[in-house]
């Protein structure tokens, strides 16, 4: 039998300047609003500082871990750091919906105990919010759909922009029509949509943190696409997973009973899963007889 390994380019962005801005606002923007909430007195932008504290926190972690990922493999850990992104997309998932819980329990209260309109200084704030939340959401538009830690990053601001311009936009209408029902119906309707997407993160980085075939990837196809390769009479063992959020691996054993054609066929092979399929990092095993005598060939086994 035959093995071949081989480690494709990830196409990995370095994210540490996107990182670095993006901590760097959202600091200035929370003493920004500690400072506005001790003149104004309003403890509702002091309560919004401390959330967003708990952004920039978020964002270090995201940064952490990506530069935990590009670290090289050790001894111990071989196959490196990038486990770190998927922890941290998951950490950033929770904190959203955990985030979204709380604005959707004090939008409830506040049906039954109205608060007054925003002032000008709570809209003012509001406003700087946006700006900055979704400038730095655009940090990482770019590769939020390759990397899922860019990802969580991209949708924490972005969900923070959305709140601040939900409070505008409930301010301005409740300032119209004087219906004080607006503020926590449209902080509700916002917090839900950001739920929805959020979820969608949460499951993606739970599957990968369970070593589950990323969603981007189509087993299938890829089975289908080594089976029809020359000399391959059948494959077994087939296993994709996922490095980190931006590398993913695959083992497979390959049935040929003329025996292996060369290392130029499994350079071929790789080359081709890497460029098609975006597999960065694949094992191929090589076995001439029949299947069955291979202990890993059932379904059920691992």
């Amino acid at each position: 039998m035959s093995h071949s390994h081989v480690h494709a380019p990830s196409g990995v962005v370095d994210l540490s300047p996107a990182f670095r801005w993006a901590v760097a606002f959202n600091s200035g923007y929370v003493v920004i609003e500690l400072i506005a909430g001790l003149a104004t007195g309003s403890l509702a932008l002091l309560a919004d500082a401390a959330h967003n504290l708990t952004d920039v926190a978020g964002l270090l972690i995201a940064w952490g871990a990506a530069v935990l990922a590009a670290r090289p493999p050790s001894s111990r850990f071989t196959y490196g750091f990038g486990r770190a992104t998927i922890l941290a997309a998951l950490a950033n998932a929770i904190a959203i919906l955990i985030g979204v819980g709380a604005v959707i329990w004090e939008a409830v209260q506040r049906f039954s105990q109205p608060v007054e309109v925003p002032g000008v200084t709570i809209l003012v704030v509001a406003l700087i919010g946006i700006a900055i939340n979704a400038g730095t959401a655009l940090l990482f538009r770019a590769s939020r759909h390759s990397d899922m830690n860019a990802q969580g990053a991209f949708l924490h601001m972005a969900a923070d922009a959305a709140v601040s311009l939900a409070v505008v936009i409930a301010a301005a209408g409740i300032l119209l029509t004087g219906w004080n029902w607006l503020d926590p119906a449209v902080a509700i309707l916002v917090s839900l949509l950001i739920a929805w997407a959020a979820f969608g993160l949460l499951r993606g980085s739970v599957g990968l943190s369970f070593d589950g075939v990323p969603m981007t990837i189509d087993q299938d196809n890829i089975a289908a696409w080594l089976k029809d390769r020359p000399g391959v009479t059948s494959i077994h063992d087939l296993h994709i997973w996922s490095l980190s959020t931006t590398a993913t691996a695959l083992t497979v054993h390959l049935v040929m009973p003329k025996g292996p054609p060369g290392d130029s066929f499994l350079e071929q092979i790789t080359d081709e899963l890497s460029r098609n399929f975006s597999i960065a990092h694949a094992t191929i095993q090589i076995e001439t007889g029949n299947s069955d005598q291979c202990r890993l060939a059932p379904d059920n086994v691992i």
